[in-house]
Parts: structure tokens; C-alpha cells; sequence
């Protein structure tokens, strides 16, 4: 720290992990002055040999407006400049396995997700980092302890070999699923702690440019939708890249892969699941994929609370890891972010301490923290059980005619019921001040809207409402079955009595 006067000090804050979280979490705390120092246990995502390491093992994210909005809180001008670098996609693509595909839009207003390439993206963040003037730093520096109480933490530097240690005044562990910080935070905090391996792991596949007739490189698909090859206990989903290619990830049950223990017999199996996909991709390079590139693991992780005194905090991944299929994983670690920087703000959490309170707890910076693990537990806790039932949606329900027939009513009262359709723009306005709309939706509004288009709509305050719209749902559903079935017994004892007269 360096005194900014002879009474005053700015305080210092560490931020572990460098992944899109991690970095906003950094640009958050400089923007409010603090004096910050970012670690990352990896290399450089810019310098070629990262970039090769993470083309084998990368689900393509999908951001949406919760990210953006978070963005945009911290940084207006930023939000702006990473949307260039992203393609929209405007619903789900299916595609049968008899090769005829129908499109499923995501939204009435026609609202977006937008697909990104995880490394560029980490590229991007960083370099924003990197150019904020007080933020430094640290790649190839991994956690080995941290002691809160003397705010003090060991780290193992990877080129070198040897350790150095760091102060801080407030800890940020945004280090992902497997997180060090976590671990020790558990050392000081009675943390309620769950984590569960889901019974399928995923592939990457890379569905390459074709060249169109004049030679030039094209998508193979729509660029504008998010492509699904549903096949009950597992489905392949491909978004595209901005180099015309497509990034391609398998989903499967751990004994279906382990059913594919060769090439002959992988290729074979896909071409009958996916011939189309195959068509695109190309054998050569589908088991070029199948052979390089690793099979990943789903592990979903929960815990409570988030945080230690004044001290630190958990954010993203390393409180709550989900799996990958309402493409919240990203967005709900950003909003995080947001929801922090609020807190901040609402309990006047400055960057500065004078010398005779250096030494004791910071009440604000206190308050704000229990405020975040008590308000946001049961919002990630219900995006997490949203997640996991995307997942039979996307793998089977999109192709049920119970699952048509829904969306279809679902679609109808949301049109009739014409809830006010709110634009990127008034919502970036209204959240960088406010934790949520402070006022319950109103109208109908399907899942997938409140999810993904309604940041101003806490993820617990979406499955409570759509709790309350299910339950009408099925009682229509009700009521409608048993008026058929009382139109058909009367149509029954009218047939019954016209034939014995």
C-alpha cells in the first residue's frame, strides 16, 4: 500500500484467477480505487502456447443479457467493445435424425444469446486488465495458503520455483471449480460444501469453414442459432465462431464414451447419431477430435456462505459451478460481480482506511459481504436446479409434442398477456444501481425469457414465478382433460341410446 496522505492509506485487494470473473472482479475494485493484484496459476492466455492448450478443452460460451448488463456496469464502453466481438443467435437450430432441422426462437422480441470463443474471450479481458492502471498482474502464480486473520498469502511462483508472499486487505477467490481459496476459507468458516460429478462428460469437436463457390470461407451452418442434435441420453450442440467455423461439443454418458473405445467403432456410432454433423465436420478430422482432445468431466459444486468476515469473498465458479446448459455459468459468475459492486455502494465500502483503523474490522466492507451470501444463496441455488433440467430439455424434450404443445401456450400467453418488453438499454441503466427490479414481473413470461432477456428478475424470483405459472399450466391441463373426457362420455351414452332405439 502507499499513503495517499498522513492519515489515509489505499487499500490493497488480491483477486486469484484470471478468467473472465476474476478480471472484472479486479476492473470493479480499480474502478473504486482500491489498489489491486491479480494471480493466475496458468500462463498467459495471449501467448500461442495457451492458446493451443485451450482449443482442446473449451465449450464455447454463450452470453446474455445478465453478462452484458454486468459488463456494462462496470464499464459502459467496454460492454460495448466485447459485443463486436460476439454472434448473435437468435434461437435453437434442431436437428433430426432423419436430417430435417426446425428452428426454435428464443424470443417473441427477437433477443439474442451470443456465442464466443472462451479463449478470445479470456484474451479480452485480460488485455483490458492489463491496461487499467492499477491492477498488476502475476501469471504462473498459484495459491498455496492464505492466513485471513493475518491477511497475508503464499504463493508458489511457476517460473521461478520459489514462493513469495502477499498482503492484502480484501481477498477475492474467483479460481473455479476446484478453487484453493475455497478450501481455505473452509479452514476458518463453517461452510456448508456440496459437490456432485453429473454421470456424462463432454467432447470438443471443431466443425470447420467450408468455402463457398467462389472460394471464399462461409459457415457450414445458420451462424444465427445455436445448433442441438438431441438424442435422449445424449446431444450434440455446435455454435459458431467469428472464423466461420463452429465449435462442436458432445455430450454423453461416462459408459456410452467408454462403449467408443477405438476410432473405427467412435465414427461409426456418430455417423449413425449425427450424419449430417459428420458430413460437415469430415471423418478425418471428427477422429483427429476424438483422439487429441480429452474427455471433460460436469461437476456442479455448491456451498454457503460465500464469504469471511471482512476479509474475503467467493465468486463465480469457485462458490458455484453448474453445468454448461442454460449457458449461465458465465453470466451468472459476471452478475456476481455486478451484484458485489452494488453492495459496495449501498453500504459505502471505500478504497481508503486511515492508520488508526488499519488494524480493525472494516464494518461496511462486513456488511456488504454478509449481504451478498444472504441474498445470493438461493438465487444460485435455483440457477443451479434450472441448469440441470435444461439439460433433459435440450438432450429430449425439444423434439416431444408435449414439449411443442407447451411452448406453444407458453408463447400464446405471453403474447396475450403483452408483459412490457424491456430493451438492453433501460436495463443496463437500471442495473448499475440496483441489485433487481424491485417489483415483481408482471404478465406471463416463459422460462427461458426471465432466464436469459430479464437480469432485472433474480434467478430465485424467476423459479418462483414459473413455479406459479407450471401449477396453472397443469390445471388448465387438468380441467382440460377432464372436459374431454366428459364430452366423450356424453357422446358415448348418446351413441349407446341411438342404437338401442
Amino acid at each position: 500500500m502507499f499513503s495517499t496522505n498522513d492519515t489515509e492509506s489505499k487499500r490493497h485487494a488480491v483477486v486469484v484467477g484470471a478468467g473472465p470473473v476474476g478480471c472484472l472482479a479486479a476492473l470493479m475494485l480499480a474502478k473504486r480505487g482500491w489498489e489491486v493484484s491479480l494471480y493466475e496459476g496458468r500462463p498467459d492466455p495471449r501467448i500461442p502456447s495457451s492458446r493451443a492448450a485451450n482449443k482442446q478443452r473449451s465449450i464455447n460460451l454463450a452470453i446474455s443479457h445478465r453478462g452484458i448488463t454486468a459488463i456494462h456496469a462496470i464499464d459502459g464502453s467496454m460492454a460495448e467493445r466485447f459485443m463486436q466481438t460476439a454472434i448473435p443467435m437468435k434461437g435453437r437450430m434442431i436437428h433430426h435424425l432423419n436430417n430435417k432441422m426446425d428452428s426454435q426462437l428464443y424470443d417473441r422480441d427477437g433477443q439474442c444469446i451470443n456465442s464466443i470463443d472462451r479463449g478470445l474471450l479470456n484474451e479480452y479481458f485480460v488485455d483490458q486488465v492489463v491496461a487499467s492502471g492499477n491492477i498488476r498482474v502475476f501469471f504462473q502464480h498459484k495459491v498455496l495458503t492464505v492466513d485471513f486473520d493475518s491477511k497475508k498469502m503464499i504463493f508458489e511462483n511457476m517460473i521461478t520455483g520459489g514462493n513469495t508472499t502477499a498482503s492484502f486487505d480484501f481477498c477475492v477467490g474467483a479460481d473455479g471449480s476446484y478453487s484453493v481459496v475455497r478450501r481455505q476459507i473452509m479452514r476458518v468458516v463453517r461452510m456448508d460444501y456440496q459437490q456432485e460429478y453429473i454421470k456424462h462428460e463432454y467432447i470438443e469437436l471443431k466443425m470447420p469453414a467450408r468455402k463457398d463457390q467462389e472460394g471464399h470461407s462461409d459457415f457450414a451452418l445458420d451462424p444465427n442459432h445455436l445448433h442441438i442434435w438431441p438424442r435422449k441420453s445424449y446431444m450434440l450442440i455446435a455454435l459458431p465462431n467469428k472464423d466461420f467455423t463452429f465449435t462442436c461439443t458432445l455430450f454423453a454418458p461416462s459408459e456410452e464414451l467408454d462403449r467408443l473405445d477405438n476410432q473405427d467403432v467412435f465414427s461409426n456410432w456418430f455417423k449413425s447419431n449425427f450424419p449430417d454433423a459428420l458430413q460437415a465436420i469430415g471423418e478425418k478430422n471428427l477422429t483427429n477430435d476424438f483422439t487429441h482432445n480429452p474427455r471433460s468431466p460436469l461437476i456442479c459444486t455448491k456451498s454457503n456462505p460465500y464469504h469471511y468476515k471482512d476479509r474475503a469473498i467467493l465468486l463465480g465458479d469457485a462458490a458455484h459451478s453448474m453445468v454448461p446448459f442454460y449457458g449461465q455459468g458465465l453470466n451468472c459468475g459476471l452478475e456476481d460481480v455486478r451484484i458485489l459492486d452494488v453492495l459496495f455502494s449501498q453500504e459505502s465500502v471505500t478504497s481508503t482506511v486511515s492508520k488508526r483503523m488499519a488494524d480493525r474490522e472494516d464494518e461496511r466492507l462486513h456488511r456488504a459481504l454478509t449481504r451478498y451470501s444472504q441474498e445470493r444463496h438461493q438465487d444460485l441455488l435455483a440457477i443451479n436446479e434450472l441448469a440441470m433440467a435444461n439439460y433433459v430439455e435440450m438432450r429430449h424434450l425439444v423434439t416431444t409434442p408435449i414439449y411443442l404443445a407447451r411452448k406453444a401456450l407458453d408463447n400464446w400467453l405471453y403474447k396475450l398477456s403483452s408483459p412490457q418488453y424491456r430493451p438492453l438499454s433501460y436495463l443496463n441503466a437500471l442495473l448499475s444501481t440496483k441489485l433487481y427490479d424491485e417489483n415483481e414481473p408482471k404478465g406471463w413470461l416463459p422460462l427461458y425469457t426471465l432466464v436469459t432477456f430479464r437480469p432485472d428478475v433474480s434467478y430465485d424470483t424467476v423459479r418462483r414465478t414459473v413455479a406459479k405459472q407450471s401449477a396453472i399450466l397443469t390445471g388448465v391441463g387438468y380441467f382440460g382433460a377432464a372436459t374431454l373426457i366428459g364430452v366423450a362420455g356424453v357422446w358415448m351414452s348418446f351413441a349407446t341410446r341411438s342404437r338401442y332405439r
